[in-house]
């Protein structure tokens, strides 16, 4: 998606005279239990399009009518096979719910009683599904891999401890006192290892890190992070001594 964004980014820009961000946000993605929440969500998409102030107030059929009019969703293929587009797969949903003439149903009785925001139960910022959901994604597909190569589901993972508990862990292990690794210009690598391990185990951004360690921004957190990987894949002693950190942060979880 970093690709897409980019490069279709560009292409609009040098078409349309344009500058600055196109889109709005982050790109984001959540792991969905499709027994509980799967149809639910794909009305919830669908109906985006009247969910604004604009069209939100009107009778749910006029809304009905723009939706069906609305050439930029896949709602269409949804409800009619004339309209299908090759690049959605259909079946999934329609099999969940009897067919396309039930889809529309659907879509009409959440217009006219309206549903609730689905996205206030993810969980983790990564999960929309209940507690057993989680657990099983926990065990089953997440523990094994590390914290790094999975960024999205650090909330899943672990548990978030104090920065102060960190900062001291890295202290040890490495040797360096605390003060240095607060001092902006103190050691690189121990300061891009805590960074990666305060966003991996605090559950803090970027700009709350950056704060902590001394009143650096967030691209320079990015920046630390980013060196981090420079210096981990080029040394195999600073690899070993990630690894002893972050075994020794992990130890805290489950004191």
């Amino acid at each position: 998606m970093r690709r897409f964004n980019i490069c279709y980014t560009g292409w609009f820009h040098y078409h349309h005279g344009t500058c600055g961000h196109l889109y709005q946000g982050r790109y984001k993605s959540s792991l969905v239990d499709a027994d509980n929440y799967l149809l639910e969500l794909s009305r919830y998409v669908h109906l985006n399009p009247v969910r604004g102030h604009q069209r939100r107030d009107s009778d749910y059929r006029d809304r009905l009518l723009h939706l069906r009019r609305y050439r930029w969703s896949s709602l269409l293929g949804y409800l009619d096979t004339k309209l299908v587009n090759d690049i959605v797969t259909y079946d999934m949903i329609l099999d969940m719910i009897g067919g396309r003439r039930e889809y529309g149903r659907f879509m009409a009785a959440g217009l006219r009683n309206g549903i609730d925001d689905l996205f206030g139960d993810v969980q983790h910022q990564a999960i929309l599904g209940d507690q057993n959901f989680v657990a099983l994604v926990k065990s089953k597909y997440v523990e094994e891999g590390s914290l790094r190569d999975q960024p999205s589901y650090r909330g899943v993972i672990a548990e978030t401890l104090p920065p102060t508990d960190v900062l001291l862990c890295v202290s040890n292990v490495c040797g360096i006192s605390k003060e240095d690794l607060l001092q902006r210009r103190g050691d690189g690598f121990g300061r891009g290892l805590l960074a990666e391990m305060l966003y991996l185990h605090c559950g803090m951004t970027l700009a709350a890190i950056g704060r902590f360690m001394g009143g650096i921004d967030y691209g320079g957190v990015h920046q630390l992070r980013r060196r981090l990987g420079v210096y981990t894949d080029n040394n195999e002693l600073l690899r070993e001594k990630f690894r002893a950190v972050e075994e020794s942060v992990k130890s805290l979880c489950s004191k």
